[in-house]
């Protein structure tokens, strides 16, 4: 039995059992500050260095059972055992791969160079092959206990069992044997002796009175003289002999205690060490020695059989396989943390360790496991947390496995705890919740948010170290770019990573960041009063930013349900083109409206001189035209990626700006109807007659009218012939210059960074369109304003005040040709070429209808016989013969065409009286549909001569100088012969 004990049933390890000894007495703790032991703290002042001896007795106590045989000890320098013994037939083997590490997927023994603890070799150079080490010995030096106190604790076990042959280690309370068998002679000196009694006493304190496996209550008496005994020894050693009245009463207390049970019988296991949390503690540092001495990240290649031993402990503290995992998993998970996480098999391993305590948890129903478990995953968890939270500040491409793990190991963690602990989620169909997705996607956007924090930070003091550099960029442009380069890396490093867990881990990050992004871009958007260059690279930016944040969601969302429409709708647009647009828009209005203000300015001041300018357009229209292409320069200057889409407003502005400017320019200058004379009331009279019809004032004698033959009379100086053919010159001017705006406009559209073929299949996002019509209806209106000033107003004095008044043969119409030729060769020489038929045309008209106009409604003053006639036609022809000029004036079609109407009347003057009347009579009765026996009524003026027209016909004759005339007139509208 000895011989078992000392090979703790397992026999011969690969290691040198003739290895010296580690000088101190306990395993050290790794260092984990930031990670707390979920598993309980102790009331008692138990050190590590206590718990990890108790925890070594209770090992060595617990492996004694294994045989039935008695136990008994042999020196470790004892010889090796013989092939015989049962020890050996279970010795450790370097030729076989561990179990368990196959099973948790880890390295097979010597795959590596470095060797495991346990392996075997030859020791000074001597070439003597040492014996390996028993498990019993390779647990010794796994948890750092002295060889001196590994055999004191042994021959005290020795003893123990020989004085209790039979018992159950449970049924043993192990610290108050000890306390008992060892005496101070035992130790090397008698300090040594008393640290280790006030240990034991405060382990038996621990298991029976801070953390009883049942609760105790305050009054109990055992538990009062169990705590006074453990009290006094601290200032005074306890005698611990076999018969001393002092262990006596320590043995009753103890035994009291610890033979409790919950139904109040008599059981044959003592329960001293199996109370929560102080077994979970002994069990965590058995745990700990499966971990090599040497290289903590690293499982021993012994484990399988170590586990085997460190399992025998279950039934003293009161543990099973449940708890086992649990204590197992967090061990895993600590000493990973513990040893700087740089053993990511020591990771994987306890991720698997964590998918068997997610089994336990679907059969387990203990309320103390299911605290215990909480508090372990919520360790767990709130560690991995701490570092994915803000896992861009923890990883990178060089540790990404390690993340990966991490990962794994937060995720099913929360799972448990979500889905089997929570009645949260008991109460919620399990549908609704998927704890990994939710999990994956908090990541994500926590440290997407904190890292965007830190880059947006870090373009602050980018900006602020280059401010005084020339073209410096500002800081959301900056940030632009970064957060570009976060979103790519984000795509490439972690989302696959996350990917396991979440369908859409890239596209959640770019909607993250592009909040972040838009947050802080809707701040600046609104503080923006102007365009401004760092404006426009801002948004610029931000649009571009936009375009791959998008296209990174695209991309990530092609295999999802929905097509990653969820994921686009987290992602409202930046409008930033919009921004941009709109600031162009208030830039574009700024400008038209200093433009509109400058055309208002300088059109009061424009003289429209004939001698301002060569070319004889004003200089006001130069600048209008040079502003509108400085303006034009300006807009394509913009650095801006839509002057297309912009380009149709910037048109329409400067459209309607040179529109008003023909508008202002025409203005005033009046229309045919201002000049031609108002239409004389109709009057019957004969030469002499003082009759003016209708009650009219006396006309005054057409010497007293006389005007003054100089060209530009009036007195008006801005609207003279002179001022109108600049306007009309100047409008001309402008007309042409449209090509040439219009070309140059494509050339700046086509040197744009922006443009595309499209946008010059379309020409008509480049044209004018307002302003050459009214161009052309200035020029048309301000031709025939010059024609019939000239020929109604400046004229007048020789047509409507001389011709043909009194005597038609002496009042002829030479004076109004000889002046109105004076005038044609002034415009003729003034007006621009293009534009010199038209105005000769629109002064034919005129004069056409002025002759027209003496003739039919000349007033009082004219009369005309049958004999007149000739005189009237010769004169047309005069007229007429003046525009055709021998043939160098214009065309004959032109003219014939305008004086058809003055040709179709005058043959009236040529008929004889009567058949006018009857004529008049006939036309009248069928336009206004008359009996023929009552009077005939009275046609009105419409002004459209026509020999087939009543009032043309009528008016003849009232201008006819005969009798029949005088009586019909007379007759019919009581019109008499003379006043």
């Amino acid at each position: 039995m000895a011989q078992l004990f000392r090979d703790l049933s397992l026999g011969q390890s690969k290691r040198d059992s003739h290895a010296p000894p580690p000088t101190i007495t306990m395993p050290p703790k790794p260092i984990a500050d930031d990670l707390p032991s979920p598993l309980g703290q102790l009331a008692a002042t138990l050190s590590d260095s206590d718990l990890s001896l108790t925890a070594y007795e209770i090992f060595v106590a617990a492996c004694r059972t294994s045989s039935g045989k008695p136990l008994s000890f042999v020196p470790n320098n004892s010889d090796s055992p013989s092939q015989n013994s049962p020890a050996y037939q279970r010795s450790l083997t370097s030729t076989a791969a561990s179990k368990m590490k196959k099973a948790f997927g880890l390295k097979s023994p010597g795959s590596g160079g470095r060797k495991s603890p346990g392996s075997s070799g030859s020791g000074s150079g001597q070439g003597k092959t040492k014996r390996p080490m028993t498990v019993g010995e390779l647990m010794r030096n796994q948890m750092r206990v002295s060889e001196a106190m590994d055999s004191r604790v042994r021959r005290a076990l020795l003893r123990i069992s020989a004085g209790q042959v039979g018992r159950r280690i449970e049924s043993v309370v192990v610290p108050l044997e000890l306390l008992q068998q060892l005496k101070s002679s035992d130790f090397t000196d008698q300090q040594e002796y008393v640290e280790w009694q006030k240990r034991t006493l405060k382990v038996l304190e621990a298991g029976l009175i801070s953390h009883p496996y049942m609760p105790l209550d305050k009054s109990n008496s055992s538990a009062q003289r169990l705590r006074h005994i453990i009290h006094a020894a601290i200032d005074r050693p306890l005698e611990t002999g076999r018969n001393n009245e002092s262990m006596q009463v320590l043995r009753s207390a103890v035994m009291s205690l610890a033979n409790r049970s919950y139904d109040g019988s008599l059981t044959d296991s003592c329960h001293w060490a199996d109370g929560i949390p102080l077994n979970l503690r002994l069990y965590e540092m058995l745990l700990r020695s499966c971990f090599d001495a040497n290289d903590e990240s690293s499982i021993i290649e012994e484990v399988d059989e170590l586990m085997e031993q460190i399992k025998k402990t279950w039934g003293i503290l009161g543990l099973n396989q449940t708890l086992h995992n649990l204590c197992f998993t967090w061990v895993l998970f600590h000493q990973f943390v513990a040893t700087g996480q740089v053993d990511l098999e020591l990771l994987s391993v306890a991720d698997g360790q964590l998918a068997e305590v997610a089994k336990d948890v679907k059969t387990t129903k203990d309320a103390e496991y299911s605290k215990i478990l909480s508090s372990t995953l919520t360790s767990i968890l709130g560690w991995a947390e701490k570092r994915l939270l803000a896992y861009h500040e923890t990883f990178d491409r060089g540790n990404i496995e390690t993340m990966e793990g991490i990962v794994s190991l937060g995720v099913a963690a929360a799972k448990i705890l979500v889905e089997d602990i929570s009645n949260e989620y008991r109460r919620r169909r399990r549908t609704e919740v998927n704890v990994a997705r939710e999990r994956i996607e908090t990541y994500i956007r926590s440290s997407l948010r904190t890292a965007f924090a830190q880059i947006m930070e870090k373009s602050d003091s980018s900006r602020r170290a280059s401010r005084n550099q020339p073209n410096s960029l500002p800081v959301l442009a900056i940030l632009a770019k970064d957060v570009g380069s976060l979103a790519v890396n984000e795509k490439q490093v972690f989302s696959p990573i996350f990917k396991r867990w979440h369908p859409l881990p890239a596209g959640l990050a770019v909607a993250t960041l592009h909040s972040c992004y838009g947050n802080e871009l809707k701040q600046f958007i609104s503080g923006i009063t102007e365009l401004t260059p760092d404006a426009v690279q801002v948004l610029r930016a931000a649009d571009q930013l936009e375009k791959d944040l998008v296209q990174i969601a695209v991309e990530d969302s092609v295999d999802s349900d929905d097509g990653g429409k969820a994921i686009i709708r987290e992602m409202p647009p930046f409008e930033a083109e919009g921004a941009i647009a709109n600031l162009v828009k208030i830039w574009i209005k700024t400008r038209l409206d200093r433009l509109k203000e400058w055309v208002d300015r300088n059109l009061q001041q424009e003289l429209w001189s004939p001698n301002s300018n060569q070319e004889g357009y004003a200089p006001s229209a130069v600048e209008v035209l040079r502003i509108m292409n400085e303006t034009l320069d300006a807009f394509f200057q913009l650095p801006i990626p839509m002057h297309p889409a912009l380009l149709p407003e910037v048109m329409n502005g400067l459209d309607r700006c040179l529109q008003y400017y023909v508008i202002k320019s025409k203005s005033g200058c009046g229309s045919r109807n201002t000049f031609v004379p108002t239409m004389p009331a109709l009057t019957r009279c004969t030469i002499g007659s003082k009759f003016q019809g209708f009650g009219k004032k006396k006309e005054k004698s057409p010497n007293s009218q006389k005007r003054n033959p100089q060209v530009a009379t009036n007195g008006d100086s801005s609207f003279g012939i002179p001022q109108l053919c600049v306007r009309i010159n100047t409008l001309q001017w402008i007309l042409g210059e449209f090509d040439v705006l219009e070309k140059r406009i494509i050339t700046l559209l086509r040197n744009s960074e922006s443009a595309h073929a499209e946008d010059f299949s379309n020409g008509l996002a480049n044209k004018f369109e307002l302003s050459p019509s009214a161009c052309l209806e200035g020029i048309q209106q301000l031709c025939e304003a010059a024609a019939y000033r000239v020929v109604f107003r400046d004229l007048s004095h020789v047509l409507w005040d001389g011709l043909y008044v009194g005597d038609p043969s002496s009042s002829r119409i030479e004076p109004f040709i000889q002046e109105l030729e004076r005038n044609l060769m002034y415009i003729s020489d003034t007006v621009n070429e293009r534009i010199r038929t038209r105005i000769i045309s629109e002064i034919m008209r005129a004069s056409f209808d002025g002759f027209l106009l003496v003739l039919l409604a000349g007033g009082p003053a004219r009369a005309f016989s049958r004999k007149d006639s000739q005189i009237i036609e010769d004169d047309f022809k005069l007229l007429k013969e003046l525009f055709w000029a021998n043939g160098d004036g214009l065309p004959s079609e032109l003219i014939d065409k305008l004086s058809a109407t003055v040709r179709s009347v005058l043959p009236l003057f040529r008929a004889d009286t009567e058949s006018i009347i009857e004529q008049f009579r006939r036309l009248t009765l069928e336009t206004y549909k008359s009996n023929a026996r009552s009077r005939l009524p009275l046609p009105p003026t419409s002004g459209q001569w026509s020999p087939s027209e009543p009032n043309t016909l009528l008016r003849v004759l009232c201008y006819r100088n005969d009798d029949s005339a005088s009586k019909f007139l007379k007759k019919t509208y009581d019109l008499p012969k003379k006043l």
